[in-house]
Order: structure tokens, then C-alpha cells, then sequence
């Protein structure tokens, strides 16, 4: 879930979203204990858009605006670039002649 998707939902609606993810975390963590839960990503998912509408109800109660998250800054390519280290080589050593 997008924090665009959130801005749009009531504090009502946000609160019954908030009960049904928790209820699919619940039954996530039994899956995953029984060894029946396929897709393991679903769990962070899932965790994470609770996080999410936490803080989109939290903010509401407060009354502040939420602001849409930033991208993270670009680094410049040829001025964060360092030149290649040379790998060397280490000399092989002769084979030791067998003697017989």
C-alpha cells in the first residue's frame, strides 16, 4: 500500500485496515510456524504497511499533514566514481621436480 493510497482514506477506514492487516500478520506467523506459507516477503509487507497506517493515524490524531516520503539523492556518477584499483598478481612458484 502507497502512502498516495492512504491520504484518501477516512480515520475509520484506516482504522479497519489497521484490524484486517493485523489479522493477516496473525495468520501469516501460524503459516509460516506450520511450514504452509509460500510467499515469506508477505510477512514484511505486511509489517511494514502496519507501520504505515500507524503513522497515517497518528498524524491525523495530532492534525499535522503528511507529506508524501522523499527519494533519496541521486549520487553524480563520474565525480563519485574512484579510478580501479590494480589488482596484482602474485608470482607463481616453480613446481618442486619429483626426485627418484
Amino acid at each position: 500500500m502507497k502512502a498516495q493510497e492512504l491520504k484518501t482514506k477516512s480515520e475509520d477506514e484506516l482504522k479497519k485496515m489497521l484490524l484486517d492487516l493485523r489479522k493477516d500478520q496473525f495468520n501469516a506467523r501460524f503459516q509460516k510456524s506450520g511450514g504452509t506459507l509460500e510467499n515469506t516477503a508477505s510477512i514484511r509487507k505486511t509489517r511494514r504497511t502496519i507501520a504505515r497506517v500507524k503513522t497515517f493515524l497518528t498524524a491525523m490524531s495530532k492534525g499535522q499533514p503528511i507529506a508524501a516520503p522523499k527519494a533519496a539523492p541521486k549520487a553524480k556518477e563520474t565525480a563519485a566514481k574512484k579510478p580501479a584499483a590494480k589488482k596484482t598478481t602474485a608470482a607463481k612458484k616453480p613446481a618442486a621436480k619429483k626426485e627418484a
